[in-house]
């Protein structure tokens, strides 16, 4: 029997195709002590992309039967509304409980995802507004976690109108941080230098995400992900499906 290579996560805290078990950067640290896990083991990247698409589509299919959704996740960016009876889930579902912030306009969930890390990435934004629930996807090939955890704060961003009060939720401490503690701030004033000096990584989206914060009132908040939280679950579930399609545009500000 051939040796396994490739792990397939489909439920755990960070789903997607790992090229080791152990490690930061393996398998084996998603699911562990997570409930109800499901991940398997493959010999080839074909084999494991395979069984990792048809969970994808799956669940997809599953989601789309619950929530009443219309459309697909493709490459381009796509909003989709749910129809009027289901405003009452957006409005409940819109603040984790035991979060006591102001009230705000608009309301941002995001995700990003990437095979291989680096490989091909997705992100996903859904946006209550108005009453209203948007969803918006998108990948690129040969891109990071990280700069996908932007584009999708980034998208979002760039689909309310500009002087918004927005609360947007990330499960992305590299991005929340960033942004809270001042970092990319710093790291502009610095001409995108670090305080070590060294380059900033992924400057191209860091400036781009400033430029809308300043257009906007944003209060940027960690979620943990993969805690059922309804919203979070879904972002990942599109960042994921659009990771997974093919022929994506290749992500021209990545530097790897």
């Amino acid at each position: 029997m051939a040796k396994n290579q490739f792990y397939v996560v489909v439920k755990g805290r960070k789903p997607g195709i790992y090229r080791t078990w152990y490690g930061e950067d393996g398998a084996e640290i998603q699911i562990r002590g997570f409930s109800s896990a499901v991940y398997k083991g493959f010999p080839t990247e074909a084999e494991a992309r395979r069984w990792f698409e048809e969970h994808l589509e799956q669940r997809s299919q599953e989601s789309s039967a619950d929530s009443k959704t219309k459309g697909k996740v493709q490459q381009t960016i796509i909003p989709l509304e749910k129809e009027d009876s289901h405003k009452k889930e957006s409005k409940e579902t819109s603040t984790p409980p035991g979060d006591k912030h102001k009230e705000a306009q608009v309301v941002i969930y995001t995700d990003g995802a990437c095979i291989n890390n680096p490989g091909n990435g997705g992100y996903g934004v859904v946006i209550l507004r108005d009453g209203k629930r948007f969803e918006y996807s998108g990948g690129f090939s040969q891109t990071t976690n990280n700069r996908m955890e932007l584009m999708a704060c980034i998208v979002g961003l760039e689909h309310v109108p500009s002087g918004s009060s927005v609360r947007l939720y990330s499960d992305s401490q590299y991005v929340v941080n960033g942004i809270q503690k001042g970092w990319a701030e710093r790291w502009r004033a610095r001409g995108w230098l670090k305080s070590d000096g060294k380059p900033a990584e992924n400057r191209d989206l860091w400036a781009r995400l400033l430029d809308l914060c300043e257009q906007n009132e944003v209060e940027f908040i960690w979620l943990r992900g993969h805690i059922g939280n309804v919203e979070n679950e879904r972002c990942n579930m599109l960042a994921q499906k659009a990771a997974s399609q093919p022929n994506h545009p290749a992500d021209q500000g990545y530097r790897g």
